[in-house]
């Protein structure tokens, strides 16, 4: 069984300002706005939506093929995918552009300001979800605009469950292109913020919107996650990190997680715990995918943190 996984690569440039903006940016000047921060930190990190829940899924034992289109600067990603022996047959580089790139300064509040290039993320579109062999289950997540209406469609046209993870890329579409993306997909999954944002394009009701899927999966950080399926709502909870050092890439392993339950056939209960640990995991260790264990290891924490024993 093979999940194919559409969506980003980015390199994502992060660096920490020890300061405070708020020192340094005069709200009554925002209007002519010149400032520069001198950050001392730095670190470049491996990211994108595909990258991120492949790496993940992988972890679990699962065979991810993630589809993207990356630029001419991917070679050093290129060696890590090969490394962790995720594959690269539909990653697609376009030698005119740069893989996406993110570049995010972070203060000491915690506050952030974000660039982002999509580079060869705009011709997602190019790769085809019918160039893909042996796939059972697949995954629209954030990446180009035409790209991600156009794998959707094909998904729906092949007859492939597929989950619906607009994430970021929620701005890129209106109440009915929303709408369209519910109708065609398996399930879909986003956080309580990006869940109001389509209430209120939409109007639909959580309960509404499952009854549309098989399942609605709408995390909610620390306090876990909620799964909204025809009959009934499940609370899943929340494992417990053992230290809390970057949240970036959590939703990306919550998905990892909730792939590999699908996959294998799992119930709603046991695959919304999974995700919800291996975000956990996640959150333990800088950058999207530098955390890694054993099957032994995720098993053992699984029952320490909901008192059930996993049986793959």
């Amino acid at each position: 069984m093979s999940a194919l996984i559409c969506g980003s690569f980015a390199f994502d440039t992060i660096m920490v300002f020890k300061d405070k903006f708020k020192n340094h940016i005069l709200p009554e000047q925002v209007h002519i706005l010149n400032v520069s921060f001198q950050v001392p930190e730095m670190r470049r990190e491996f990211g994108g939506c595909a990258g991120n829940i492949a790496y993940n899924l992988k972890l679990l034992g699962g065979n991810p093929l993630p589809m993207g289109t990356v630029g001419r600067d991917f070679a050093s990603y290129a060696t890590w995918m090969d490394d962790c022996k995720i594959p690269r047959t539909h990653v697609t580089m376009m030698e005119q552009t740069y893989t996406a790139q993110a570049f995010i300064t972070t203060d000491l509040d915690d506050n952030q300001i974000t660039a982002f290039h999509p580079g060869a993320m705009n011709f997602s579109h190019y790769n085809k979800v019918s160039q893909a062999q042996g796939v059972t289950i697949g995954m629209v997540s954030p990446d180009g605009r035409d790209g991600m209406l156009e794998h959707a469609q094909q998904f729906a046209t092949l007859g492939i469950p597929f989950v619906f993870d607009p994430g970021q890329a929620m701005p890129l579409f209106d109440g009915n292109e929303l709408l369209r993306f519910i109708e065609q997909a398996t399930w879909m999954i986003v956080n309580d913020y990006e869940w109001k944002l389509v209430q209120e394009r939409t109007g639909l009701s959580p309960q509404q919107a499952a009854r549309r899927l098989q399942a609605l999966i709408v995390t909610k950080g620390a306090e876990g996650a909620f799964i909204y399926t025809a009959d009934k709502i499940l609370q899943i909870p929340s494992a417990k990190p053992l230290a809390e050092k970057d949240p970036t890439g959590c939703g990306d392993a919550f998905r990892g997680g909730l792939l590999y339950g699908l996959m294998n056939q799992f119930d709603w209960e046991t695959t919304g715990r999974m995700a919800a640990l291996l975000g956990t995991i996640k959150i333990e260790h800088p950058g999207t995918q530098n955390h890694s264990f054993t099957l032994a290891e995720f098993k053992q924490r699984f029952r320490e943190n909901f008192g059930e024993t996993l049986s793959f």
